[in-house]
C-alpha cells in the first residue's frame, strides 16, 4: 500500500466518524471485552467548558456524585482506575429533541469495563436533568441517529465474561417527556471452536 492511499483511509475514516448519522461525539472509549474507557481529568468546578470545537464539555464525575437519581453503590464504586482516570464513557448528541445536546454518561467498572448504569442528561434552563437510567449490569447506553440504544450482553451460568450467550439491542425514543421502548432485538450467540461466541444466523425482534 503506498503512502498516498494510507492518506486517503485515515481521511475518510475521520469523515464518517463525524457524520450525523453516527452516536455523536464521544470521550473515552467505549465499553467493550478488555479495555476499560478513559476520560481526561475533570474540570475543577464541575461546571461546562467550552471546546475548540464548541461544544459544552460537562464533567461526568461530578453530575454522577451530585445526580440524587444514582445509585449509592454506583457512587460508591466510581473511582480513578490509575491517577485520575475514571472508567467513564460520555457522549454528546441529539437524543431528546432539545436544541441543546444532551448528554449520555456509562460509568463502568475498572477491572473488565463491565457497564454498570447508563444515564442520559438533558439540558433545562442550565441544569441537568435526568431524563433516563439503566443500572442493571452489564449495560451500556449509546445515539444513533436520534435514538437511544441500549445494548445488554447476556450469560448463561457457565459463560465467561468476555464470551456472553447473546445480547439484547434496546431502542427508546423520547415521546416529549421520556423515553419509550419503540424497538428490542435479541441475538443468540452460537459457540466456535476455540470457546469464543459468534453471532448466530438467525435473532427475534421486538417492534
Amino acid at each position: 500500500m503506498s503512502a498516498g492511499t494510507v492518506v486517503l483511509v485515515g481521511t475518510v475514516l475521520f469523515v464518517v466518524g463525524c457524520s450525523d448519522g453516527g452516536t455523536g461525539l464521544r470521550d473515552g472509549g467505549p465499553a467493550r471485552t478488555d479495555q476499560v474507557a478513559k476520560t481526561a481529568p475533570p474540570p475543577t468546578d464541575g461546571r461546562p467548558t467550552p471546546s475548540p470545537s464548541g461544544l459544552k464539555k460537562i464533567d461526568p464525575v461530578a453530575l454522577i456524585k451530585a445526580d440524587p437519581k444514582v445509585s449509592s453503590a454506583v457512587k460508591r464504586d466510581l473511582k480513578p482506575c490509575t491517577g485520575k482516570e475514571y472508567p467513564i464513557d460520555v457522549s454528546y448528541g441529539k437524543v431528546t429533541g432539545s436544541p441543546v445536546v444532551d448528554v449520555v454518561v456509562n460509568v463502568l467498572s475498572c477491572a473488565d469495563a463491565v457497564g454498570l448504569g447508563s444515564y442520559v442528561y438533558r439540558e433545562d434552563s442550565g441544569k441537568y436533568e435526568n431524563v433516563f437510567s439503566d443500572e442493571q449490569p452489564p449495560v451500556y447506553a449509546e445515539i444513533d441517529r436520534g435514538d437511544l440504544v441500549v445494548t445488554k450482553p447476556v450469560y448463561g451460568k457457565t459463560d465467561a465474561l468476555a464470551y456472553p450467550s447473546g445480547e439484547d439491542v434496546i431502542t427508546y425514543r423520547w415521546n416529549g417527556e421520556k423515553f419509550l421502548e419503540h424497538d428490542r432485538v435479541h441475538t443468540e450467540y452460537s459457540n466456535v471452536v476455540d470457546g469464543g461466541s459468534q453471532p448466530a444466523p438467525a435473532a427475534t425482534a421486538k417492534n
